[in-house]
Formats: C-alpha cells, sequence, structure tokens
C-alpha cells in the first residue's frame, strides 16, 4: 500500500507551507533520508525528508502552492499502483487552506511568527535603474530562476530585500508591470530642463499591489496581535560606550591571528544574558494564567532576511563567554539570511535583543516578540559633547530601549534591568570574568 507524506510541521508558528519546487518527479525511485522538495514556512526554507523507500508515485500539491499542515504531498509506493488524493484536512481557525495558489493573497493564519522590532514597511517597487559597472547584481535563486523563466531584465530591477537585494516579490511585479524601454536620445530622459537644473517628472515608482507573502502575512498578523495584546511600555538609558568600544578593539587586535573579530552585538547579547542573571525576574513569560520564569537566559537576536525578520537562539548564553556567544552568533546569523534554520535554532528564545544601530538608528522602540517579556532595541554609538568630572568632553554614547510587557515586568523592575545592563556595558571587563 503506498505511503502518504504529509506536510509536515516545520516550525513551532507553522501552519502552512508553500512548495518552493519539488526536487523529484514522479516515477523517480527514492529512498529513506532523500530530500523531495524544498518548503518554505513563516520563517525559514526547509528541504522535505522522504521516510520510505520507493517510487514517487503521485505529486498532490505542485510547486508554487501553500499547504496546510497535515495536508497530502506526495504518494510513494510499489511501481504501478494507483493512488487518489486525500480528503484534504479541514482548516483550523483561520489557517489557510490546502494548495491554495501562491498567486492568492494568502489568509492569516494562526501560527506565531517573529516579530519585526518595527511596522513592516511597503515593499518597494522596482524602477529603472542602471547597474554600476562591476557591480555584482545582487539576486535571490528563487528571484533569478523567475527572471528568466519570465524574461524579465533584472537590470532594471532595483530590489527591496536587505542590501538592494532582488527578491521574487520584485520579478513577480516586474514581470506584471513591464518598465518601457528607456529612450536613446540627447539630454535626460524624463527630465524637463528650467536654466541649469533638471526638474525631474513623473511618478517614483508604479503604483500596484503584490500578493503578501506567507511570511509577511504571519509577521503582519503577529505584529497585530503583540502590539493590541501585550500591554507595552518603554524605559530608556543612555550610557558610556566609550569602554566597550575600547576592551572590543583591545580583544580584537590581541586575537587578530586566531580570527577573532568580536562585535558590539556580541557584547550585547552577553551582557543581556548577565543582566538577566542579576534580574531574573525579566527572564520570564505571560502564560494566560500566570508568570513562567525561566531558569536560563536563551538571548535571541533579530537577523533581517527576504521579506521579514527571524530571531537565531544563543542557548543558554548566560553559561558562554562573549568569544562563545560571537562563535554562534556569526554562522546563526548566515543561516538565518540564508533561510537554512533548524527549527530549534529560531525557537525557546526568552529575550530578544534588535540592533539597528548598525544601520545608523539612534534609538527606537521594538514591539515585544512573545511569549518573552521584554525586547531590547540598541541603538548607534553617537559622538558628542558630554559632561565628565565636571567638564564638557567629547564622549561616545549609546541609547538603550527597553519594551516591557507590563503583565509580567513592572516599572521598578525593568529599571533595575536597564541599570544592571547598563554597569556591564560600562564596565565591559566584567564581562571576560
Amino acid at each position: 500500500m503506498a505511503e502518504i507524506i504529509d506536510m509536515p510541521k516545520l516550525s513551532d508558528t507553522m501552519s502552512v507551507g508553500t512548495l518552493v519546487k519539488w526536487l523529484k518527479k514522479e516515477g523517480d525511485v527514492v529512498k529513506s533520508g532523500d530530500m523531495l522538495a524544498e518548503v518554505e514556512t513563516d520563517k525559514a526554507t526547509m528541504e522535505l525528508e522522504s521516510y520510505f523507500d520507493g517510487t514517487l508515485l503521485k505529486i498532490f500539491a505542485p510547486a508554487g502552492s501553500q499547504v496546510a499542515i497535515g495536508a497530502a504531498l506526495c504518494a510513494v509506493g510499489k511501481p504501478g499502483e494507483v493512488v487518489t488524493a486525500p480528503a484534504a484536512p479541514a482548516p483550523k481557525g483561520d489557517a489557510a487552506p490546502a494548495a491554495a495558489p501562491v498567486a492568492a493573497q494568502p489568509a492569516p493564519v494562526v501560527a506565531a511568527a517573529p516579530t519585526p522590532v518595527a511596522a513592516p514597511a511597503p515593499v518597494a517597487a522596482p524602477v529603472a535603474a542602471s547597474p554600476v559597472a562591476g557591480e555584482r547584481l545582487k539576486i535571490s535563486p528563487l528571484a533569478k530562476k523567475i527572471a528568466i523563466d519570465q524574461q524579465v531584465d533584472t537590470s532594471r530591477i532595483t530590489g527591496s530585500g536587505p542590501h538592494g537585494r532582488i527578491v521574487k516579490a520584485d520579478v513577480l511585479a516586474a514581470a506584471a508591470n513591464p518598465l518601457p524601454a528607456v529612450a536613446k536620445q540627447s539630454g535626460t530622459a524624463g527630465a524637463t530642463f528650467t536654466g541649469g537644473t533638471p526638474a525631474k517628472t513623473g511618478p517614483i515608482q508604479q503604483d500596484r499591489t503584490v500578493p503578501a507573502s506567507s511570511m509577511r502575512a504571519i509577521i503582519a498578523k503577529r505584529l497585530l496581535e503583540a502590539k493590541t495584546q501585550i500591554p507595552h511600555f518603554y524605559l530608556e538609558i543612555e550610557l558610556d560606550a566609550e569602554p566597550l568600544i575600547a576592551l572590543r578593539a583591545q580583544l580584537n587586535a590581541a586575537f587578530e591571528k586566531e580570527g577573532v573579530k568580536l562585535s558590539v552585538n556580541d557584547f550585547i547579547l552577553k551582557a543581556s544574558a548577565e543582566a538577566l542573571r542579576r534580574v531574573p525576574g525579566v527572564n520570564a513569560s505571560w502564560t494566560g494564567t500566570g508568570i513562567q520564569y525561566h531558569s536560563a537566559a536563551h538571548v535571541s537576536f533579530a537577523v533581517a532576511i527576504e521579506d521579514g525578520l527571524i530571531t537565531p537562539v544563543i542557548r543558554d548564553t548566560h553559561a558562554k563567554s562573549v568569544f562563545q556567544v560571537s562563535a554562534e552568533a556569526k554562522p546563526l546569523g548566515k543561516r538565518a539570511k540564508e533561510k537554512k534554520l533548524k527549527p530549534d535554532e529560531f525557537t525557546g528564545g526568552t529575550f530578544c535583543v534588535s540592533n539597528l544601530g548598525m544601520m545608523g538608528v539612534t534609538k527606537f522602540s521594538a514591539i515585544i516578540n512573545p511569549p518573552n517579556a521584554a525586547i531590547l532595541a540598541v541603538g548607534t554609538t553617537v559622538t558628542k559633547p558630554v559632561v565628565k568630572n565636571g567638564a564638557i568632553v567629547i564622549g561616545q554614547t549609546m541609547v538603550l530601549t527597553l519594551s516591557c510587557d507590563h503583565r509580567v515586568v513592572d516599572g521598578a523592575l525593568g529599571a533595575q534591568f536597564l541599570a544592571a545592563l547598563k554597569d556591564l556595558l560600562e564596565k565591559p571587563a566584567l564581562l571576560l570574568v
């Protein structure tokens, strides 16, 4: 009898998955452990594994379709067996129906997702752009494949992904709204000259509606839930960043030959875990009927990926040195951007750090990532006049903003945590003990 392989739950917050592509075709011989397909969840793209030996008899969900957890994906059995698609499972809550076309607007789902630190920005429209000579085009593999299939000129697309990376939505939008050919004429196209300064005319982008990806739809739902159901309040503190910057430079210089390159964020992750040890009341979660206090500090950090965010977790951060934290954070961040994290690498965090300082943001307030009771927003280091020992000197400061769940963390408790965090970062040698 043929074995049916269903859509598995590949993350704790997953309700539906998108079949990116099949790695096997009907009639192929497969063995247990072979990879059958690539599945995109709300957090990552993962490979679907075969649990049986036999022949891939039937594919029930075509590439590009959204499939609910438990719905049939394919059948594996003996050659010649006749199989029919099992009945689709009844939708739970407001989960999307099985095998909904990917081009359709995805229905909101109950699953959780890593909560972005700010309201999601609209996807930027593809606009005409002249590539810089010698510059490497930044485009995701999936977007590149679609561009080839749709015969879309990617050199005229401005990507909406991290660092201008062209993603699937950009290519689909460009295919639906092709840009007119650029006129070859003297002067500047699309500009009216008045005096010596060209006045640019015309729209900055094309009006269009892009269907939300399953990740973006879930993020939108979770943002609304987190912001409306969690009573947020915010605490802000400014610290002297000079000792931290100086120690980081000394350590990086001392261990340069060993390939060590500590970041400011590595120290903040470690300091957050130590502050949670000093003020354990913040290392907690609201359960609906009570407060769960966690015995270990599993600190996560926000990473921007295509069409969303994900929060890799460094487990037992309190028990690791800043060097160990750095050694774990770098590959986790790399796999996160490649959507190759395993479920246990982005679940189970008890506290989250979101750092936009590297992008020049001076300060901001983050939205709590449930079930955490707090999230730390980190701004950039600012050089400015400060008062030290009664004199005005040039200093370097950093603003930290703690978003707290008032059901778990009161103002005084949050203030104690920030005070502990400030003490650790202004005396960073304590993090090396």
